[in-house]
């Protein structure tokens, strides 16, 4: 092979520059991550029922939906979180490998089968199935500089001019507005309602019927007779356009001919759909669009794209709107990559350095320095085949590569040196013998490094998905070295080389004079020492079994990790207030929160939003996105774990709520911080109470451990007062009510009824029915709610019902079916996550029987990874 090149070194170049010009290729198009897909593909599943219970939404939306996932195809495990506001998100993992596109057929498919025994109102609201990961790539703010446009006004904007064009980005997976959109609300009074011997039903109903869109038809259409001369459509004034419109409708016609509107019933406006979420930046209200990529997108790519649609939609804003993009994790990807390649260019220029050093001679230097590149951009052509991405795992395999790389052509090259010094021959001559002597050897060095890292390629879960595209790519440069050192090198040594004469190393003078008398000094010595070390050779072979047992040892009893921990430029902060708290108190906390944080010199931007938070969603919930200043212009002590140490002590005496500052996983995919995800299971049916009492005692055991962080903490938000009403059904049905009115009436009232739409400049918008704040704030409020039985009665609800205060859950996860708790935490100093998870197994094996926990995110990676 190698004496074809040598007598053809324009097709050896030929060859060389088409890798050359592949892997160019492969570089424009490769995507650029972090990390390789680590985290197993997850789908997730929202659904929406307006008004319910956390208790309510888990038994009749939640478990069936669980239900009808067991069973799905690579299922690897799922969790479910139904929540007081109405909504229920389950997230189901899948296992490495799985496709996330067919993983979504098939959840979306298994959700059409359960949704006939789903509440019509969830139906209604529609069954969401997103194939997004979990973490937010960046959020992009919206903001009014002369504050003409409110925080409603703004989230509007985002949604009709934005929000649609943001998820059409190639790589975005979805995303998630921090603010609301219009809607024409219709805030009912309830003793206004009983007045005019009217309830919610017939609210809707009138809403319903009188704001409608209908198919009318054609004048003139086929069949016709012979002598009709046109035809033409019918067109119905049908849907309601503003409030005025809104206020005319009837609601009943008296026979005196006199009406009931329903202006005279309810305030009407056009307001936000929802106030559930609200943002902030810098400790200004604003609307915020939470952006997450899809399960296999280009995070330096998506989040450019998203930079500049942004940029291109700015020209269209209103007069005085501008935005931000203050949160952006693809920075610290982009950092990354930067540097992995700077280490990548140094040890290219160290290399040639070290070669022109020993091989002295520039034309022997500049061979195995144009290989270099030539393999480098093979393992690129070889990372697109492989379907690899450009990340710091495959970019550190290159660099570790590079010293590989050089060995054969430096081989080859030495010894064609050698051949010329010693027989005379010529360059072309001396080349052809060379390689006769070391092709077998350049095959069989390159078989054994591959023997060597190709093993780590068959490794399963997230350990492979960490190792594999690391192995190939080491594997892949050698190989197209070994390719070179065939191909390339020979013919190169057979044009550019000049004869040499026998020891003109010696006949150095200068520097390579003095380096060679020494280095030739250094090697007599060391040959010495080798020679008397041979003479005691089962002495030193004494020393080397007792550095065997040490590091055997050692390797024993040094703790175990998945990965270190990272200042990637930014911290998140947990809120959680007590039960039952206003959105007013958590706003309170959250000026607190971001006064401290933007008083300290090593912080950009806050961006936080109030009800919603990684513990879960409520008015007492409360998330805060701290972006850091470039890591060059701050030192030791302003690293991430530094700041979130020093804000934890500070916030901790915040006495109205709990206040976590974490530091983000190393991969986010797999968890919202550092440290472990344990999750406490209910196996017994032992219940809510039973459950809570054993994760309690958890807690106290964990937080007393030496191996733990002190801190172990329930990610959720914990039970608070609730008004339990009881409905009396025999005094009911007594009084000739229906269970549907009632029901009606209630999730009308205090919470809220989706009706219909209504055209709201260029875009359809919901119609949304709801008692008017002031009538639905005290437990009498209640029984102030009419409704009306078979005789046209109005019964109020004392007749009937009945209220008392208990405590309950305001949030509900279950995990792989089971009731569950879930528990997060961190390893002690000097203890790492592997003492952390074992210590947190040994404290549960104390709990009574009928409890048991399961591993989730990088803690599960982490312990089915142990044996790997």
């Amino acid at each position: 092979m190698a004496k074809f090149f040598i007598d053809r070194p324009v097709f050896a170049w030929v060859i060389a520059l088409f890798i050359i010009l592949a892997g160019a290729l492969a570089v424009r198009t490769l995507p650029v991550s972090q990390y390789p897909t680590i985290a197993p593909p997850s789908i997730v599943v929202t659904a929406t029922y307006p008004g319910a219970s956390a208790q309510t939404l888990d038994d009749s939306v939640t478990s069936l939906i669980e239900q009808e996932m067991n069973g799905a195809d690579g299922l690897q495990y799922m969790e479910s979180l139904s929540q007081a506001n109405g909504v229920t998100q389950i997230t189901i993992t899948f296992v490495p490998g799985t496709n996330p596109d067919l993983a979504a057929v098939d959840v979306q498919n298994r959700i059409k089968r359960v949704e006939p025994r789903l509440p019509q109102a969830v139906i209604q609201q529609g069954v969401q199935v997103n194939k997004a990961r979990s973490n937010f790539l960046l959020f992009a703010t919206l903001s009014s500089s002369d504050g003409r446009l409110d925080p409603v006004a703004l989230g509007d904007y985002l949604s009709r001019n934005v929000l649609n064009e943001i998820k059409r980005v190639p790589g975005v997976g979805q995303a998630q507005l921090f603010g609301t959109e219009r809607a024409m609300r219709i805030w009912i009074d309830p003793l206004k309602l009983n007045g005019y011997k009217l309830t919610a039903a017939d609210v809707t109903s009138a809403i319903r019927a009188q704001n409608a869109q209908v198919g009318s038809g054609t004048l003139g259409d086929l069949p016709s007779p012979s002598a009709q001369q046109i035809s033409a459509s019918v067109v119905v004034t049908g849907q309601l356009t503003d409030v005025k419109e809104f206020g005319e409708i009837v609601l009943r016609a008296n026979p005196d001919g006199s009406t009931v509107r329903l202006r005279d019933v309810a305030r009407i406006e056009i307001a936000g759909q929802t106030y559930a979420t609200a943002a902030r930046l810098d400790g200004k209200p604003t609307s915020a669009i939470g952006v997450q990529l899809s399960p296999t997108a280009n995070a330096l790519g998506t989040a450019t794209a998203v930079r500049a649609k942004l940029n291109e939609l700015s020209k269209y804003f209103p007069a005085g709107v501008k935005y931000d993009i203050p949160y952006d994790t693809s920075l610290f990807v982009k950092i990354s990559i930067e540097e992995v390649v700077k280490t990548l260019l140094e040890a290219i220029v160290l290399v040639f350095l070290v070669m022109y050093l020993f091989l002295q001679n520039i034309r022997y230097t500049l061979i195995p320095t144009i290989v270099v590149p030539v393999a480098l951009m093979g393992t690129f052509a070889a990372m697109q085949v492989f379907g690899f991405s450009i990340n710091v795992l495959t970019m550190f395999g290159m660099v570790l590569a590079i010293g590989i790389l050089v060995d054969d052509a430096i081989v080859v090259v030495e010894n064609v040196e050698r051949i010329m010094s010693e027989e005379g021959l010529s360059p072309r001559e001396a080349t052809r013998k060379a390689m006769g002597q070391i092709t077998s050897a350049i095959i069989g060095i390159t078989l054994v490094l591959i023997a060597v890292f190709i093993p780590m390629a068959f490794f399963g879960g997230a350990v492979g998905a960490i190792y594999r595209q690391f192995s190939l790519s080491m594997v892949s440069s050698m190989v197209f070295s070994a390719l070179m050192a065939l191909s390339l090198t020979p013919a190169l040594c057979a044009t550019i080389l000049k004869p040499v004469e026998a020891g003109h190393h010696h006949e150095k003078t200068g520097f390579f004079g003095w380096f060679n008398r020494n280095f030739h000094r250094t090697s007599t010595n060391y040959q010495s020492l080798i020679g008397r070390m041979l003479g005691k050779s089962m002495r030193y072979m004494v020393v080397y079994g007792v550095i065997l047992v040490c590091v055997g040892l050692l390797y024993a009893r040094l703790p175990s990790s998945f990965l270190p921990s990272e200042d990637q430029g930014y911290l998140i902060t947990n809120i959680q207030l007590p039960p039952g708290a206003s959105a007013n108190r958590t706003l309170e906390v959250l000026k607190q929160v971001e006064d401290y944080y933007l008083k300290q010199p090593a912080v950009e931007h806050v961006v936080a939003v109030t009800g919603f938070s990684f513990s879960g969603n409520g008015q007492n919930a409360g998330l805060a996105f701290t972006p850091l200043i470039d890591w060059n212009k701050r030192g030791a002590d302003q690293s991430a774990t530094a700041i979130a140490g020093r804000a934890m002590g500070t916030l901790s005496k915040i006495r109205d709520a709990i206040i976590f500052p974490l530091n983000p996983p190393p991969i986010r995919e797999l968890g919202n911080a550092v440290g472990f995800n344990f999750r406490l299971q209910d196996r017994a049916g032992l219940g809510h109470d039973a459950l809570l009492a054993a994760r309690n005692q958890l807690l106290d055991m964990a937080n007393k451990s030496s191996v733990l962080k002190k801190g172990v903490r329930s990610e959720g938000l914990e039970d608070t007062p609730q008004l339990e009403l009881q409905i009396d059904r025999d005094k009911a049905n007594a009084l000739g009510l229906s269970f549907a009115d009632i029901n009606t009436t209630l999730t009308t009232s205090i919470g809220s009824s989706y009706v219909n739409d209504f055209p709201n400049q260029g875009r359809q918008q919901r119609v949304i029915v709801q008692a008017d704040a002031p009538q639905r704030l005290r437990p009498e409020d209640l029984m102030q709610l009419y409704v009306k039985n078979n005789k046209g009665v109005m019964v109020p609800f004392s007749s009937f019902a009945s209220s008392r205060w208990v405590i309950g859950p305001v949030q509900l996860v279950r995990f792989n079916g089971y009731p569950a708790y879930r528990i997060a935490g961190e390893a002690a100093p000097g203890h790492s996550t592997g003492d952390a998870m074992a210590e947190m197994e040994k404290l549960a094996a104390q709990l009574p029987p009928g409890f048991g926990f399961e591993w989730t995110g990088q803690s599960f990676e982490e312990k089915t990874s142990g044996s790997q």
